[in-house]
C-alpha cells in the first residue's frame, strides 16, 4: 500500500480540522460558576474587614482570630463555604485583581488617616500607589 503526497496533505488538513475544533469547543471555563456566588462589590468589602481582623493579631497575639473571621463573614450574610467557592472563582477567572483593588480603596476610605499617611509616604519616596497585581 503507497501513501503519496496528496493523501498525506488530505489527513494533515483533517487533523488540523479537527485540533482546531477541539480547541474551539475545549476553551470553556476552567471553573464552574458557584450556586451562591458572592458579589464583587460584597467580596470587596469582606476582604476590606477581613484585613482589618487580621491586624488585630499585631494587637493579642496569643489570641486565635479564628472568631473574628466568622464574625466578619456572618456580619455579611456570608456562609464560609460560599466565601471559599466565590474566592476561587473569581481567582481562575483573574477577577481578584479588581476586587482586591477595590477593598484597598474602601480601606483607604473607612481610615482617613491612613489615606494620608499613605499619600504622604509616597510624595516622600516619589513612587506610585501599590495596588495589588
Amino acid at each position: 500500500m503507497e501513501i503519496n503526497h496528496q493523501q498525506i496533505m488530505k489527513l494533515m488538513k483533517k487533523l488540523i480540522f479537527f485540533f482546531v475544533l477541539l480547541s474551539l469547543f475545549s476553551c470553556s471555563d476552567y471553573i464552574d460558576k458557584p450556586k451562591n456566588l458572592i458579589d464583587k462589590d460584597v467580596m470587596a468589602e469582606i476582604i476590606a474587614d477581613l484585613a482589618i481582623n487580621d491586624q488585630a493579631i499585631y494587637v493579642y497575639p496569643e489570641k486565635n482570630m479564628e472568631a473574628g473571621t466568622r464574625a466578619v463573614l456572618k456580619s455579611h450574610k456570608v456562609k464560609s463555604e460560599d466565601f471559599v467557592e466565590s474566592f476561587k472563582y473569581y481567582v481562575i477567572k483573574e477577577e481578584m485583581d479588581g476586587i482586591a483593588n477595590d477593598a484597598q480603596e474602601i480601606l483607604l476610605k473607612k481610615d482617613p488617616k491612613a489615606d494620608k499617611y499613605v499619600k504622604d509616604k509616597l510624595k516622600q519616596n516619589g513612587a506610585v500607589l501599590p495596588l495589588v497585581r
